[in-house]
């Protein structure tokens, strides 16, 4: 299996790999950095400063990004320059977890920490707590027909899956769908509803089949992988970001974002209405 280095970036917490499907780009964030990343293959990797810690960095329809930070959720024009906040849910002791946006437009995203939730977004700012009591879920994605969310809980080490109503914006009652004997991460889904699960614990991405069932494993050249998603002009590489932060001797591969050309096909990923 050809794993590449495509960012050798040393990053303390990479996370949230997104493919940017407008600009050919992956846009990625470095968590306890405080900064955002945009990723053109080929050419160079570029970091946006900000002044709070940072989970994801999404794509807005109307141009410009979407920030899950500590404060809430932030809006950035197309110049990167002007921010908004659109959602602001600053609690003690919560950080910004995963994000995730539907085929709607609608943003998902959790919070870490005692008292932790899983919300909703639209576009108009609006947010609903759709899950309560959720200190550590790790990564959110969908299956290819939508009637499906997938949800990493860390605290449990476990992937659940909730009935996911698309026009309604709702979800059903949790239920696992597999036992991790690991610390998950994040996790993409492909085109044919396999889940690709990094392992932060064991150096490797893991892929499940639909019901759950363990297919195949990839061993990485870092320590501690964090998350993934598919990406490229035909969305048929996996991208893995990785962090140094919880590793006890680094090595330069560490912190880098990682490419799995040709693996399997993912979805188009989806953009922010808002």
């Amino acid at each position: 299996m050809q794993v590449d280095s495509a960012v050798l970036a040393a990053a303390r917490s990479g996370r949230a790999p997104t493919w940017d499907v407008g600009t050919d780009s992956l846009l990625w964030v470095d968590q306890p950095a405080r900064s955002a990343h945009r990723f053109v293959p080929g050419r160079a990797d570029h970091a946006m400063e900000l002044p709070q810690e940072v989970s994801a960095a999404k794509p807005r329809s109307h141009g410009g990004l979407v920030l899950h930070m500590t404060g809430g959720i932030a809006v950035f024009d197309s110049t990167g320059t002007h921010r908004n906040w659109l959602v602001y849910w600053a609690r003690d002791g919560v950080q910004a977890g995963a994000t995730g946006v539907d085929a709607k437009g609608r943003l998902w995203a959790t919070t870490l920490g005692e008292g932790g939730w899983l919300a909703r977004v639209t576009g108009d700012g609006s947010a609903r707590v759709a899950i309560a009591d959720l200190p550590a879920a790790h990564g959110l994605a969908w299956s290819p027909d939508h009637t499906r969310l997938y949800l990493v809980d860390g605290a449990e080490r476990r992937v659940d899956v909730l009935d996911f109503d698309l026009d309604a914006g709702s979800v059903g009652e949790r239920r696992a769908l597999c036992e991790v004997d690991g610390e998950p991460g994040g996790l993409a889904v492909d085109s044919d509803g396999r889940l690709w699960l990094a392992v932060r614990d064991r150096g490797e991405v893991r892929c499940y089949t639909a019901d759950g069932t363990l297919d195949r494993t990839i061993a990485l050249p870092v320590q501690r992988p964090t998350d993934c998603c598919f990406g490229g002009p035909e969305l048929t590489d996996l991208y893995i970001t990785s962090a140094t932060d919880g590793v006890a001797d680094p090595t330069e591969t560490d912190g880098a974002v990682l490419v799995v050309p040709g693996l399997a096909t993912g979805q188009r990923p989806c953009s922010f209405s808002g």
